[in-house]
């Protein structure tokens, strides 16, 4: 994967990751979408479940119906919902017209919609691997619906 900014940011290791990724976001819009969009350990864990992730609404309700194996893992439930955020994020702008990825100013990503509102999909996907409630089809749909 080549994403300009990460060698930019490694040469410089001036600023906090919160400021350069707000830069990088400005240099490089596709790249921070590319890098927020990996989510490795949510992939591997649906491809064990045997759900393919291609960024659409369906996989959503396929992620919901997932069996929440996570949770008895407190060293992974962090990162497991931080990953089911940044891929609802994921399929929200690529679904959503107008939505962008925003990088606030202490680093944490969120969604913003063409009607200007922000959405903490991070803290939806932190909620979803802790509770399983709301579900992230849900959570698409309040936000397609805005």
């Amino acid at each position: 994967m080549n994403i300009s900014f990460l060698g930019n940011w490694r040469k410089r290791r001036g600023p906090a990751s919160g400021a350069a990724l707000m830069g990088a976001q400005e240099e490089d819009p596709q790249g921070i979408a590319q890098l927020l969009s990996e989510c490795d350990l949510l992939r591997a864990r649906a491809s064990a479940a045997g759900i393919g992730l291609d960024d659409s609404t369906a996989s959503l309700e396929a992620l919901d119906q997932m069996a929440p194996r996570w949770r008895d893992d407190p060293d992974e439930l962090p990162w497991l919902g931080n990953d089911a955020g940044l891929y609802l994020g994921t399929v929200i702008v690529r679904t959503v017209p107008g939505a962008v990825w925003q990088v606030w100013p202490d680093g944490r990503p969120v969604v913003r919609l063409a009607s200007g509102r922000e959405v903490d999909v991070v803290e939806a996907g932190q909620q979803w691997a802790a509770d399983g409630a709301p579900e992230l089809c849900q959570r698409y749909a309040e936000v397609a619906e805005a």
